[in-house]
C-alpha cells in the first residue's frame, strides 16, 4: 500500500507516541490500563484523521482492542448498543422515513417561504423552517437530504439571480449544522456526550433538558448565521430587489403536492409526529422515557393500518454504520475515563484558571477541532472525556464544560469536506450552482468567531439561568 506524505507523517507520529508509552519510566503515574487506552486512542485518532479506512471500522477496531486487553468488559462494549439513546435514534430515523415519504416537508416549506416578499424575509423564513426540521429528522445529513429538494425548487425559481442562489446554497447547510444543537437527536455527538456525562457524573440529561438548553442557542445561532450569510454573499442591490415565490413556482419543482387538502397519509403522519414531539417535551409530566415514546411512534408509523412506511423500509433508512460508530466511540470514551487516562492527560494543566477562561479554551478547541477530525461523533468521543476531567481539576462544572464543547463542535463548515451537508450543497444536482471553497472559507472566517462567542455567552450567562451553573458549588 502506497502512503501519501500526510498519511506517512501521521503514521510515524502515532507509532512514536505508542512506543514512548511502552517505555518504562515514561509518563509517571500512568497505569498499565491507562497506557493501553492512550495507545489505542492515539492510533484511532490518527486513523480517523489520515487513514483511508472507514471511521466505523476504526472505532470498532479500537473498541475490540480495549476489550481484548481487558481495559473495558465485553458488557461495556456491547451494552452501549442497547443504550436508550441508541434506541431513541433508531426509532427517530424510522419516524423520519415516514415523514419523508409523505411529502410533509415540501408543504411546510411552501407554507413558510411563499410568504416572503424580501430577500431578508426569505432567508429568515427558510432558517426557521430548517430549525423546525431538527424535531422531525435526526442527524444533520438526513436533514440536509430532506432539505435539498426545497433548495432546488428555490434555486430554479431564482435562477436569474445567481448570487441569491449561491447565498441559499451556503445558508442551507450552515443552518442545518448549527441548529442541530436544538434537540438530543440532532447529532450523534449529543448522544455520546449524554452517555459520557452519565458515566462520569451520574447526571442524566434527557430530551426535555437538552431542549431547554439547546433550542434557544439553536434559534439565535441559526438566525445570526443567516444574517451573516446574507451580508457576506449578497450586495445591497440584491437585498433591495423584492422576491416573489409562489406556491405554483415551488410545485413545478417538487414531486409531491405542496398545497391543497392534506391526504389521509399526511394527516396520519402529521398527527403521529405532533403526538410524539408533544410526549417528548412533556416527559416530566408523564415520566415515559423518550426512547419508549419513539419506539411507540415507530411501531405506529410502520404498522399496516395506521402507518405510512413499511417497517423494512423504515429500518433500511437507519444509518447502522453510524450507530455502530457511536456505540464504539462511547465505549472508548468510557475507557478513557475509567482507566484514569483522561485525568492523567489533564493533570498538568495550570491550576487557578478562571472559569470563563477555561470555558473559552474549551469552546475554541471545539470550534476548530473539525479541521483535524471531520466526524462530529469522533470529536466528542475524544474531547468530551478530556474536557470533563479538566473541568473537575479546574473547579468548573463538567456538565457545563461538556455541553459547551459539544455545542461548539457544531460549527464545521470551513471546507467542503468538513461535513456531509456542506459537501452536498457545494455541488448540487440538476446543474444548480453551488458555492466555491473560497466563498465558504470567507464565510467561515466571519462566522467561526461569532459562533464561538455565542456558545461562550450561553455557557457563562444563559445556561446558569436554565439550571447548568458554571461552578459546581453554585448548584442548588
Amino acid at each position: 500500500m502506497n502512503l501519501s506524505l500526510r498519511q506517512a507523517v501521521w503514521l510515524c507520529l502515532s507509532l512514536s507516541l505508542c512506543a514512548l508509552l511502552a517505555v518504562p519510566g515514561t509518563a509517571q503515574g500512568l497505569g498499565g490500563e491507562a497506557r493501553l487506552t492512550l495507545a489505542v486512542f492515539v492510533l484511532a485518532t490518527c486513523a480517523w484523521i489520515a487513514a483511508p479506512v472507514d471511521d466505523t471500522h476504526v472505532a470498532l477496531g479500537a473498541g475490540l482492542a480495549l476489550t481484548a486487553t481487558g481495559v473495558i468488559s465485553a458488557d461495556t462494549l456491547f451494552g452501549t448498543l442497547g443504550d436508550a439513546t441508541i434506541w431513541l435514534l433508531i426509532c427517530a430515523f424510522v419516524l423520519a422515513a415516514a415523514v419523508t415519504r409523505t411529502g410533509l416537508a415540501g408543504r411546510a416549506a411552501a407554507f413558510l417561504v411563499s410568504g416572503a416578499r424580501t430577500v431578508r424575509q426569505l432567508v429568515h423564513l427558510t432558517t426557521a423552517a430548517l430549525v423546525v426540521t431538527a424535531f422531525a429528522v435526526p442527524a444533520t445529513s438526513g436533514r440536509a437530504a430532506l432539505a435539498l429538494p426545497v433548495f432546488l425548487a428555490l434555486a430554479k425559481t431564482l435562477s436569474e439571480r445567481r448570487r441569491l442562489v449561491v447565498m441559499l446554497a451556503l445558508l442551507f447547510p450552515t443552518v442545518v449544522l448549527l441548529s442541530a444543537v436544538a434537540t438530543l437527536i440532532g447529532a450523534g455527538a449529543h448522544l455520546i456526550t449524554v452517555s459520557l456525562l452519565l458515566e462520569r457524573t451520574g447526571e442524566r440529561i434527557g430530551f426535555v433538558e437538552w431542549l431547554v438548553l439547546g433550542l434557544p442557542l439553536a434559534v439565535v445561532s441559526s438566525h445570526l448565521a443567516a444574517e451573516t450569510v446574507l451580508l457576506t454573499t449578497t450586495r445591497r442591490a440584491d437585498r433591495r430587489e423584492p422576491v416573489r415565490i409562489t406556491v405554483a413556482h415551488l410545485q413545478e419543482h417538487c414531486p409531491t403536492a405542496v398545497s391543497g387538502p392534506l391526504t389521509t397519509e399526511e394527516t396520519r403522519c402529521l398527527t403521529l409526529l405532533g403526538t410524539v414531539v408533544a410526549l417528548w417535551c412533556s416527559e416530566p409530566l408523564h415520566g415515559v422515557s423518550p426512547a419508549v415514546v419513539a419506539l411507540i411512534g415507530a411501531v405506529v408509523a410502520s404498522s399496516p393500518m395506521l402507518g405510512t412506511v413499511r417497517l423494512k423500509d423504515g429500518l433500511g433508512a437507519v444509518p447502522w454504520p453510524m450507530l455502530l460508530f457511536m456505540a464504539a466511540t462511547t465505549a472508548m470514551g468510557v475507557a478513557l475515563v475509567d482507566s484514569g487516562a483522561a485525568d492523567w492527560l489533564v493533570g498538568g494543566l495550570p491550576a487557578g484558571v478562571p472559569a470563563w477562561a477555561f470555558l473559552a479554551v474549551v469552546v475554541v478547541v471545539g470550534t476548530v477541532a473539525h479541521l483535524v477530525l471531520q466526524s462530529r461523533s469522533a470529536r466528542s468521543s475524544v474531547l468530551v472525556p478530556l474536557v470533563m476531567a479538566a473541568a473537575v481539576g479546574a473547579g468548573v462544572n463538567p456538565v457545563a464544560a461538556a455541553l459547551a464543547s459539544t455545542a461548539a463542535a457544531g460549527f464545521c463548515q470551513t471546507l467542503p469536506a468538513s461535513a456531509k451537508p456542506v459537501a452536498l450543497f457545494a455541488e448540487p444536482p440538476d446543474g444548480v450552482p453551488g458555492f466555491t471553497p473560497r466563498q465558504l472559507l470567507r464565510l467561515s472566517a466571519v462566522l467561526a468567531p461569532l459562533s464561538a462567542a455565542l456558545v461562550l455567552c450561553f455557557a457563562l450567562a444563559v445556561w446558569p439561568l436554565l439550571g447548568v451553573p458554571v461552578l459546581p458549588e453554585t448548584q442548588p
